[in-house]
C-alpha cells in the first residue's frame, strides 16, 4: 500500500509521554515524498522520538502517524520493509569487517543471489569503502563508521530514510562527505527524514521543523525560515562583551540580542540607523568597538529568536 498523494510521512496530533513528560506534544507534520526533511531541536526537545514512532518502533500515547500510507502502529511490519532507519547508535557488529557487515544485512532483508552482490558492490563504491571492505568495524574512523552504517540501511533500497542525528560525534570532514552522500540519495529520489543539532545541516534541507519541548515551533523552507526574522542583523565585536550586551539590550531600535563568541549579534530595526547610534553608546560607556557590520541572518540565530518568543509565549 503507498499513500494516495504524495505525503509519505503524515502526522496527526501525534502525542507520546513517558509518565508525566510530553515528549511529543500534538505533532501535526506532513513530509513530500522526495524532501530532504530536517528536524532539529536543542536535546530532549523530541527528535528522536518523533523518529522512533515513525519507523514503528514506539507507539504513540494518543494520535496518529502514518508512514508509506501505512499506519504505525497497525501496520508497523509493513512500514519496516520500506524503510532505513538509522538509530543515534546504529548497531554494526564491530568484529566483522565491512564486507561482512553489509552481508548480514542483506539477510536481514532477504536480499540475496546476484541481486546481493550488486547492490554491495555499488554501495561500497557509492560510501567509498571498496579499499576498507577487509577492515573489522571497529578499526573504522567514526565518520566511516556512519558511512558504513547508512551502507546498511540501504541494502534493501528503502523508499525513505529516517536518520537519527546521523553525523553526531564525527569529525566536520566526514559530515560534509556524509551529506554528500546523502544529497547524491535525494538527487535519486529517495525520501529522507533527518533529525540534527547542527544548523548547518538544517540548512541543506527542503524544508525544517523546529521541536521545542515536543512541540513543532515552525516547519518551512530555511530561507523563508531566515526571512520570517524581526529586523536586521549586525554583528558587533566589543572590548567588554557582557557590559556590551547589556548596554546594547536597553537602546531604542534594539530588537534583541545574542551571544556568539567573542561577537554579539544584534537585532535592530533599522540597521544604518542604529549601527552609529550603538557605537556612540558602547564608546561613551568606555567599551571599545573593535567591529561592526551588517550580516545576514542564519538558521542558528533564527532558531534561537524562535525558542526565546516560545519561551517567553509559555511563560505569559
Amino acid at each position: 500500500m503507498e499513500s494516495s498523494d504524495n505525503r509519505v510521512i503524515v502526522t496527526d496530533s501525534l502525542t507520546k509521554s513517558f509518565d508525566d513528560t510530553v515528549a511529543v506534544d500534538e505533532l501535526n507534520l506532513a513530509v513530500e515524498r522526495g524532501e530532504i526533511f530536517g528536524l532539529v531541536g536543542p536535546d530532549g526537545a523530541g527528535k528522536t522520538t518523533t523518529i522512533r514512532i515513525l519507523a514503528a518502533i514506539m507507539w504513540p500515547s494518543r494520535g496518529q502517524a502514518t508512514v508509506l500510507g501505512y499506519d504505525t502502529v497497525t501496520e508497523a511490519e509493513a512500514i519496516k520493509t520500506d524503510i532505513g532507519y538509522m538509530a543515534q547508535r546504529f548497531n554494526l557488529y564491530r568484529d566483522l569487517t565491512v564486507w561482512e557487515n553489509l552481508n548480514f544485512f542483506a539477510d536481514v532483508f532477504e536480499v540475496t543471489g546476484d541481486e546481493r552482490r550488486e547492490r554491495i558492490s555499488r554501495l561500497l563504491e557509492f560510501a567509498r569503502l571498496t579499499r576498507f571492505k577487509d577492515r573489522r568495524a571497529h578499526h573504522l574512523s567514526g565518520g566511516m563508521q556512519k558511512k558504513l552504517a547508512l551502507a546498511c540501511t540501504l541494502v534493501h533500497e528503502p523508499q525513505l530514510l529516517l536518520l537519527d542525528e546521523p553525523t553526531t560525534g564525527v569529525d566536520p570532514v566526514s559530515r560534509r562527505e556524509f551529506w554528500e552522500i546523502l544529497t547524491d540519495l535525494h538527487l535519486q529520489g529517495i525520501t529522507i527524514f533527518v533529525s540534527t543539532p547542527y544548523m548547518d545541516e538544517a540548512e541543506r534541507c527542503s524544508r525544517v521543523g523546529l521541536l521545542h519541548h515536543g512541540r513543532l515551533i515552525i516547519c518551512d523552507a530555511p530561507e523563508r525560515v531566515r526571512q520570517g526574522l524581526e529586523g536586521e542583523l549586525l554583528g558587533v565585536r566589543a572590548s567588554n562583551l557582557k557590559r556590551a550586551r547589556e548596554i546594547a539590550s536597553q537602546l531604542e531600535g534594539v530588537l534583541e540580542v545574542q551571544t556568539y563568541g567573542d561577537r554579539l549579534h544584534v537585532f535592530v530595526d533599522d540597521a544604518s540607523r542604529r549601527e552609529p547610534e550603538i557605537v556612540d553608546h558602547l564608546t561613551g560607556a568606555g567599551i571599545a568597538v573593535h567591529g561592526i557590520r551588517q550580516m545576514r541572518p542564519r538558521m542558528e540565530e533564527a532558531f534561537i529568536s524562535l525558542i526565546r518568543r516560545e519561551q517567553v509565549s509559555s511563560d505569559q
